[in-house]
């Protein structure tokens, strides 16, 4: 019988099926952070039970770390307590600890393909939503709760219904300027935020196969913005080129065994899909959101589409406009800007700022806009430094900082104040998300420089 890619990790991986229950599935590797983990590990200490294999968990800061003076302790007495119990915790259990001013330190979704932690045909969990990325790998990877991450920690499984199957394929030639990035939010405005819910998404199509593994990673880190489950990419020689060779990656013998295994997850010709989508490459130019979900997003040289075309009622999406002090019909080139953030687990690593620096490049930072520029990992900017790329920010006036989630969640000191305007790498666009009142503007690295530069909403096309 015919296979998805998707079947063929998903089945390896079940260790008991349970009668109109879920599955009770395998987890090969865990990552942990500061925020989802404490509790878990409470829940442990009070049950007086251990890790059951804590050589599968990894553990890293970076949603409530400051991305300045690292050095220093951390101010506030929240995030400090967190820090310190993922620290504690992991030295309890004999757990790989990455915490602030480690030489591995980053953001989870960043460090974890950084150090082939991620692999093809893996299961991989977080107590974070956009663990969605590593399926850029050919594997399985979701977010899950903290009630989730403490049964994982106790019995390396997780209780977990088989999701259904979707395809997404792109195919033909991107236009000047599109990124991967602009693909994710193409797809998203068109299926919206709930269109994949229920659903495992592949994505499938030349134009997946031609992106750097950095681009697959953002789009499958987007998947969950439409509700899916997570995404996937099936592995191939750009798979096996980035991950040979990485820290946790097999060697000799053991790499060739693998190898032979990963070449093997592909979906059969003739499998069936739940559902399926198609879209053109052509019809994709650099997007922009306008409103409070992912899914409100548009080409650029588009304008605000009248509430009687959008799909969902008038009264959500005029509360939307009102929100973000936009009006239907309205241009969103020209409109002013007051931050930029370039980073997160989206937008955070070297091929984003090979990006940015591609525009700012002979430019200086336009005067009134704040600019965060933020590497999703110390890896990332050790890259950034000895490819010349700070040389060049710093010659436009910008300013590099250290790693850490940043502004695309403000659970640090990285806050976007009430009514401003940022044009933002990260993910999520909803009220509140980078500070209260702020207003996100959901966009690729180039449209972020094109924004640091002239202070507004500016096609990147105009300065490539």
């Amino acid at each position: 019988m015919s296979s998805t890619l998707f079947d063929k990790v998903w089945d390896a991986h079940v260790v008991r099926k349970i009668k109109d229950g879920p599955d009770v599935f395998f987890i090969d590797r865990h990552l942990i952070h500061e925020v989802t983990s404490p509790v878990a590990f409470l829940g442990l200490k009070n049950r007086g039970i251990k890790v059951m294999e804590p050589q599968r968990t990894f553990a890293t800061a970076d949603h409530n770390t400051p991305t300045i003076n690292q050095h220093l302790p951390v101010n506030d007495p929240l995030s400090a307590n967190q820090l310190k119990a993922l620290e504690e915790n992991s030295k309890e259990h004999g757990i790989v600890h990455w915490g602030l001013g480690h030489e591995k330190n980053g953001i989870v979704h960043v460090v974890g393909p950084e150090n082939g932690i991620t692999l093809p045909g893996a299961t991989i969990v977080c107590g974070d939503s956009h663990t969605s990325t590593h399926g850029a790998f050919g594997a399985i990877a979701f977010g899950i709760g903290t009630s989730e991450v403490e049964m994982v920690l106790s019995t390396q499984c997780i209780m977990q219904p088989k999701p259904k199957k979707m395809r997404i394929n792109v195919e033909g030639s991107l236009n000047k300027g599109v990124t991967s990035k602009d693909v994710a939010l193409y797809i998203i405005s068109k299926l919206s935020t709930s269109g994949a819910t229920g659903y495992f998404v592949e994505y499938s199509g030349n134009v997946f196969t031609e992106m750097s593994m950095e681009g697959r990673m953002t789009v499958c880190n987007l998947s969950i913005e439409m509700g899916a489950r997570g995404g996937m990419i099936a592995p191939d020689e750009k798979t096996f080129t980035y991950i040979k060779g990485r820290h946790f990656t097999p060697k000799g013998d053991e790499w060739d065994t693998a190898l032979t295994y990963w070449k093997t997850l592909k979906t059969d010709k003739d499998a069936i899909f739940d559902k399926e989508y198609t879209f053109k490459a052509s019809d994709i130019e650099p997007m922009i959101t306008y409103g409070t979900n992912p899914g409100m997003g548009m080409g650029i040289s588009n304008h605000i589409p009248s509430a009687s075309n959008v799909e969902g009622g008038s009264a959500t999406y005029e509360k939307s406009l009102n929100y973000m002090g936009f009006g239907e019909g309205e241009a969103m080139i020209g409109k002013k800007i007051d931050f930029v953030f370039v980073g997160s687990c989206t937008n955070g690593r070297i091929e984003d700022f090979r990006a940015f620096a591609s525009i700012v490049k002979g430019r200086q930072k336009a005067d009134g806009v704040t600019v965060w520029l933020v590497p999703g990992s110390h890896e990332v900017e050790k890259q950034i430094k000895e490819e010349g790329i700070l040389d060049i920010i710093t010659a436009a006036g910008f300013v590099l900082r250290q790693p850490g989630c940043s502004a695309c969640l403000a659970m640090n000191d990285d806050k976007v104040p009430a009514g401003k305007y940022a044009v933002s790498t990260s993910n999520r666009n909803f009220e509140g998300r980078q500070g209260p009142g702020s207003r996100t503007l959901l966009s690729s690295p180039l449209v972020a420089a094109a924004a640091a530069v002239t202070g507004e909403v500016t096609d990147p096309r105009s300065l490539l």
